[in-house]
């Protein structure tokens, strides 16, 4: 088991990470105004539990492969790079009737939450980042290693939860307003859409 101590400050530390600007929280903000604080939510719980991916890959050691291995580690950011052009085009081509919620949860929820995971698990860099930061908060004294791994990931996911469910709250207010502005709509869209654009160039030329 980790000490309190030590999950206080790893606690302290990821919710300094979270609230950094990056491609996640950038998305539930955009996501968010867009569709609403239900819909930044919903993207949020998917981007948490993409986390869990990471840290098994970290626990099991497969994070080594990407962090050695260029093209494991290109073959993945490219994914994640023309997946986020996918969504770039969505935003770019939506209609009005996108921002009207006229589509039951049941038809909704399981997409929003596959373009938060689907975004989160296709950023190599969040397992390298994992396999740097995690172990620094490991000791093999305190029991299984792996049972640490998973129990700090599991801290990440609530840290995110938090962090990211209040960005998606704040973001949906905007929301609500923007659905009575036809201009808005469409700006709000074109500018989801450069954001797309943008996080996908900056994946795609990542460095390891």
């Amino acid at each position: 088991m980790i000490h309190l101590e030590t999950m206080l400050v790893f606690v302290g530390v990821a919710t300094a990470l979270a609230v950094v600007p990056g491609p996640d929280n950038i998305f539930v903000l955009t996501q968010s105004a867009v569709h609403g604080r239900i819909a930044g939510l919903i993207i949020t719980l998917g981007i948490a539990l993409g986390l869990f991916v990471h840290t098994t890959a970290v626990a099991l050691g497969v994070a080594v492969i990407f962090k050695t291995s260029q093209y494991a580690f290109s073959t993945l950011k490219y994914a994640g790079a023309a997946y986020l052009l996918y969504l770039a085009w969505q935003a770019f081509t939506a209609s009005q009737g996108d921002f009207e919620g006229d589509k039951s949860k049941s038809e909704t929820a399981p997409k929003q939450f596959l373009r938060g995971f689907t975004l989160c698990i296709a950023n190599p860099k969040i397992t390298i980042f994992f396999l740097a930061f995690l172990p620094q908060f490991v000791v093999p004294g305190n029991g299984s290693v792996i049972a640490q791994f998973y129990q700090l990931g599991a801290l990440m996911v609530c840290v995110t939860l938090v962090v990211f469910g209040a960005i998606a709250i704040a973001a949906g207010a905007l929301g609500t307003w923007i659905k009575g502005s036809i201009k808005s709509q469409i700006w709000l869209n074109r500018i989801s859409g450069i954001v797309f654009v943008s996080l996908a160039v900056k994946l795609a030329t990542a460095e390891k």
